[in-house]
């Protein structure tokens, strides 16, 4: 589909020769002519927005002569002009558990707008969309050679349904590919195939087109393909869909930091020792909200590898996404990986003639600035709750050590034999180690470096713990390849770290269950089991419902603590086993050099590789090509399905919007801490019997076995709503000593919060969440806010919101508030006993000031200033429509 630019550029619109062929492209320097305003000194980042202003101005989506001029003054401003503008990426990019209710939706929508007496083919992406399953696959099998086949076999047998259905909207919408299950992990994909740095089509004129590649994404680390100069981050499902139905983006200029890289990684060290650094120093700075951009001479030593992964991680420290221009290394990068030499020769012509090239005199205005030394960098770990909780590797005996005293309140030394074996477990022994996720398994050097690893201690016969659940989970097919190409998988494989599928896996909750003995022995003991995993989130409950303490590490560590078995060690200096003779092994005798892992690198991932496993990309294996679906243009909802249903959202809507009310008289459903991440309050990985979704499914004859997870359940608002605020490690701040999804209910006796939510709903009364600081950090899933919506949630206040969560809140209708003046829910002494009354929300401007009302359980109130998080005027009419679909599906049943 040609893409649509405005109708009065022409006075920034030139053109540009590439290899003998002429393309038109949107120059930042003619708008400078154009008396528009000085750009020069943007950053790259920023002037990727920038362009996409100049090629829409006057498209009839509200950019406008002031929206450009606007960047000039945010650079004349010091780096600030937080001007709300309307932006269009070019592209959307998903992956299953949140692709799968994005695509709910479409499918519900072309229900709804055929309901309001509209066209169902007004429902289709405009802009292009692949989907990448990779979420799904989960270690049941491992250790052995049969574990990647007979894990890929278990996943069709769960998934079928939800396979069915994908494929299906493949069929269905126009613009919309699905990469087949076992190809790899989204961002890799993207990274290492779908990215093309500039992008180029044919507009409305036929004319062909070079302008930067930009996309979102429903996953948040979709930041890692900024990596390669590619702005992209994520959002929810639901903006996601808004944009690929024609919505720009809602967004104000941001602030960019600038992060100044400089010297050269030391002998011993690895890009993820790099970004956990990195982590740690912007979490304690403040970048949320923010796009980071990395700069300075350190960058010319900084393989594109390392720079993703630095991206990859842009969520653990906040940022919107952590940037990093076009220099020779993106260049040299688009060769290695298959991309075409027209390609690359464009992506240089266009970014030297258009200002985004990282040259020698690169040196843009920021917002605020901070600086890194790589030659400081030391071996580190990350742990055990949080990705910026920064450990050296020389202090992680302690570090541990103290946790338990401080964090987890538990004695060290406590043994607990384990039925059937001839060893005992202790808090601290390494019960999950786990190479996975996109953050690392993209990076060859750390790939590479773990094979070798592997190879130095199986030549001195170690092995794995016999405690200790090994994985391997590549992000692409790719490092398959090359860890063949390089003889390394062997190796790995006598250690323990087979292949077990390729997607995410331990990373996002797919750890599949550990020996039931160990199990046991851990809940007998209460003990604190770890799990090492070299993925980018290590949030509580995440991993696994057995371990209790997550630490991300590089893959060479992971598999470095398989061998030693316990985080109760100084892993750099304390032996980690003995060889097949009885000596005692450390872990330099194990420890590859740079120039070793580099060597192999450079003979081993080769262009020819990456050409051969992305051939076919979209084409899948036999049994994806089995998959069979139907070519309706509605989709025929299965009745019994326990995967697929349709969401409640659009029917019975009206073709009018609604008003916002004011909150009056709504109770209290939750009090939350700070740091409630959204996998806090809507949990990816499996659930017990117990819980009210798995209630639900057993009334449905569902077995236990059958139940899989959360995340491959998002298509049943059903299980979803049950599945809201129900993380095991939540902590309800209205009840004393209890973890999990519980509340008090309107009897004042403790309920799930499910049963509690719908209990209050029936007697048609509201209900509010309170919440601590950086409320919504973590993964940006749609169901964190449309779980919220559905349980009859009208308001959350926290302190602050994370950025993704907030948005998606008010893409769900619910209203995100603020406290203000120094309140928060512990100085007002808050138990979950009062009654909450907003008002000042039936005439709400952006940023606005509500007087709020709580009257305590002693009768007495409260009268408090909340600061609406409802930031732009569109989001107005979101919450007006109920909803950003709703207006959308209003607007396009109209036209």
């Amino acid at each position: 589909m040609p893409i649509t630019v405005g109708q009065d550029t022409a006075k920034t619109r030139k053109e540009l020769s590439v290899n003998g062929k002429t393309i038109s492209y949107y120059s930042i320097p003619a708008a400078t002519e154009a008396g528009l305003g000085d750009f020069s000194n943007l950053p790259a980042a920023l002037k990727v927005v920038l362009e996409n202003m100049l090629r829409f101005e006057d498209d009839g989506f509200s950019v406008s002569v002031d929206d450009i001029k606007a960047f000039a003054e945010w650079g004349a401003n010091g780096g600030k002009n937080p001007r709300e503008i309307a932006y269009r990426p070019a592209r959307v990019l998903m992956q299953d558990f949140t692709g799968v209710p994005a695509v709910v939706d479409l499918a519900a929508m072309r229900d709804g707008i055929k309901a309001l007496g509209g066209d169902p083919q007004k429902i289709n992406p405009l802009a292009p969309v692949d989907l990448v399953i990779d979420h799904s696959v989960m270690i049941d099998e491992f250790g052995n050679p049969r574990a990647f086949q007979m894990n890929v076999d278990r996943e069709y047998e769960r998934n079928m349904e939800r396979y069915q259905f994908l494929k299906w909207g493949q069929g269905a919408f126009n613009n919309f590919r699905v990469v087949p299950p076992g190809t790899g992990i989204c961002h890799q994909v993207n990274v290492e195939y779908l990215a093309k740095t500039v992008w180029s089509d044919t507009d409305q004129n036929g004319n062909e087109v070079a302008y930067p590649d930009t996309l979102v994404g429903t996953d948040s680390h979709t930041t890692m393909v900024n990596g390669m100069a590619v702005l992209g981050w994520g959002v929810g499902g639901i903006e996601a869909e808004a944009a690929m139905l024609g919505q720009p983006i809602s967004m104000l200029i941001p602030e960019v930091v600038g992060f100044e890289l400089t010297g050269s990684m030391v002998e011993g060290t690895t890009g993820t020792d790099l970004v956990l650094k990195v982590v740690e120093l912007l979490r304690a700075k403040g970048v949320v909200g923010k796009f980071v951009e990395f700069y300075g001479e350190g960058l010319d030593r900084l393989p594109l590898a390392d720079r993703a992964t630095i991206a990859n991680m842009a969520p653990e420290y906040g940022a919107t996404c952590g940037f990093f221009p076009i220099d020779n290394e993106t260049l040299r990068y688009l060769r290695n990986t298959g991309r075409d030499e027209d390609r690359v020769a464009l992506v240089e012509a266009y970014a030297k003639a258009n200002g985004f090239w990282r040259g020698a005199d690169y040196a843009p205005i920021y917002t605020d600035t901070m600086s890194l030394d790589m030659g400081t960098i030391v071996p580190a770990i990350s742990g055990p709750k949080r990705p910026q909780d920064y450990v050296a590797l020389s202090n992680a005996k302690d570090a541990f050590r103290r946790e338990m005293e401080e964090t987890f309140k538990r004695p060290m030394g406590k043994e607990v034999a384990v039925k059937g074996e001839d060893y005992t477990l202790d808090s601290g022994k390494v019960v999950i180690a786990s190479i996975t996720s996109c953050t690392n398994t993209s990076n060859p050097y750390v790939m590479i470096g773990a094979g070798l690893v592997a190879r130095k201690a199986a030549a001195l016969g170690l092995d794995r713990k016999p405690w200790v659940k090994t994985s391997l989970a590549p992000g692409s097919q790719v490092v398959s390849a090359y860890l063949e190409a390089a003889d390394l998988q062997k190796d790995l494989d006598s250690v323990g770290f087979n292949l077990v599928g390729y997607g995410c896996t331990t990373c996002i909750g797919n750890s599949g269950p550990i020996q039931a003995e160990l199990s046991e022995a851990i809940a007998e003991g209460d003990l604190v089991a770890t799990a090492v995993l070299s993925g980018n989130r290590n949030f509580e409950g995440r991993i696994s419902p057995d371990v209790r303490a997550n630490y991300l590490a590089s893959p060479p560590l992971v598999v470095a603590y398989a061998l030693a078995g316990t985080m109760d060690i100084n892993i750099d200096t304390d032996v980690i086993a003995q060889d097949k003779d009885g000596n005692d092994v450390y872990l330099k005798d194990i420890w590859p050099t740079t120039q070793e892992v580099a060597e192999l690198v450079e003979q081993t991932v080769t262009r020819a590789a990456f050409l051969e496993k992305y051939a076919d990309v979209f084409k899948g294996d036999d049994k994806w090509q089995g998959v069979e679906t139907t070519d309706a243009e509605t989709y025929d909802w299965p009745a019994a399905s326990t995967y697929i249903q349709n969401p409640p959202y659009f029917q019975g809507m009206s073709t009018e919007p609604g008003t916002i009310s004011n909150i009056k008289d709504a109770k209290v459903l939750a009090i939350l801490g700070d740091m409630v991440t959204t996998d806090h309050i809507s949990p990816a990985g499996g659930f017990a019997t117990t819980t009210p979704a798995g209630g639900y499914l057993l009334e449905r004859q569902v077995q236990p076995r059958e139940f899989n997870s959360y995340g491959s359940r998002r298509g049943n608002h059903e299980i979803m709503m049950r599945g809201t605020f129900a993380n095991i490690r939540i902590k309800n701040e209205m009840l004393d000593g209890v973890e999990g999804g519980y509340t008090t209910g309107p009897d004042g006796k403790q309920a799930a919060i499910y049963e509690a939510a719908m209990a209050y709903q029936e007697a048609g009364t509201p209900l509010v969440i309170f919440g601590g600081e950086q409320y919504g950090a973590g993964s940006s899933r749609d169901w964190a806010a449309k779980g919220t919506a559905l349980l009859g949630v009208k308001a959350v206040i926290t302190e602050s919101f994370e950025r993704i969560h907030r948005s998606n809140l008010v893409g769900m209708g619910v209203i995100p508030l603020e406290f203000t003046n120094g309140d928060s829910r512990k100085s007002l002494g808050l138990t979950g006993e009062e009654t909450v009354s907003i008002t000042g929300l039936d005439t709400i401007q952006p940023l606005q000031e509500v007087p709020c009302a709580i009257t305590m359980a002693d009768g007495s109130v409260k009268e408090i200033t909340l600061k609406c998080r409802i930031d732009t005027a569109p989001e107005i009419e979101y919450i007006e429509h109920g909803g950003v679909l709703h207006y959308v599906l209003r607007n396009l049943a109209k036209s």
